[in-house]
């Protein structure tokens, strides 16, 4: 588990339904400080601050947000040079452009897409890892978030390009970070309900091919919490001897061959 008392940077923070808000309120519930990071001034009026927002106004003003737009490297440099000493970051950024990059076709002409989506999928962990370590200077854990990379899904196309070049560099940042005492891991999710999902064509086919291939029931609600904790114990000194390393929690469909057998289906309660 996290350190209490200890503070950790949530990059990444959409909404309510987002991965970064379950594992933050998850670090919180354990008694860690969480710094929350949101692209810009836009992105939370849109998604934290309006009506549509499913947060409650207490819990809206307990955050404690930090705007960081990850492409650019300055705003990455002031982000982790003012606030301090932590212990831990949890990279949950990734962005495709659903229209050129997403879909039933994988060749596309728009490379300007492509070059934006391994920036900000990709690149930008080797950004954080760079100047997120001087504020970790007796060492700590790096989590990014990934997606099975061992399968190719239908729709994912560019995005599940990226995210096997994303855990490539979750390994050689484990290499060269060691010697900071810098653990560098990926939690590698099954489907999940967020608003990132919807953006996917077929995300809803996804979470039924999940269902027929899971040796274990998945929820795609419900489950965002057990991808959390999975998180927080990367980030804690429960794991302190394990980097480099994408941590499946999928509910197993990762490791299976074909489909399930109808003997072999989850039982329902």
């Amino acid at each position: 588990m996290v350190e209490q008392g200890k503070t950790y940077v949530v990059m990444g923070l959409l909404d309510q339904d987002s991965i970064a808000y379950a594992t933050g309120k998850t670090i919180t519930s354990l008694g860690g400080n969480v710094i929350y990071t949101v692209q810009n001034e836009r992105m939370k009026s849109i998604f934290i601050d309006s009506k549509r927002s499913k947060m409650a106004e207490d819990e809206r003003a307990a955050l404690n947000i930090r705007f960081c737009d990850i492409t650019i490297q300055d705003e990455v440099v002031a982000l982790f040079r003012d606030i301090g000493p932590i212990a831990g970051v949890v990279h949950s950024i990734a962005f495709a452009n659903p229209k050129t990059l997403l879909g039933q076709e994988l060749h596309t002409d728009a490379i300007d897409d492509i070059k934006l989506a391994h920036h900000i999928s990709c690149i930008s962990l080797a950004t954080v890892a760079r100047f997120a370590q001087p504020a970790m200077p007796k060492g700590g854990s790096i989590v990014a978030m990934t997606f099975d990379t061992k399968h190719v899904f239908p729709m994912y196309n560019w995005m599940g390009v990226q995210k096997a070049a994303l855990e490539a560099l979750v390994r050689a940042l484990a290499r060269r970070h060691g010697r900071d005492m810098l653990r560098v891991n990926a939690v590698s999710a099954g489907p999940l309900a967020t608003m990132a999902a919807t953006k996917i064509p077929g995300f809803s086919q996804l979470s039924d091919v999940w269902n027929k291939t899971s040796p274990m029931p998945w929820d795609p609600v419900a489950d965002k919490q057990a991808v959390a904790n999975a998180v927080v114990y990367l980030l804690g000194p429960n794991s302190q001897k394990i980097t480099g390393q994408i941590l499946y929690v999928d509910g197993g469909a990762s490791i299976m061959g074909g489909t399930l057998m109808d003997y072999e289906r989850p039982l329902q309660s």
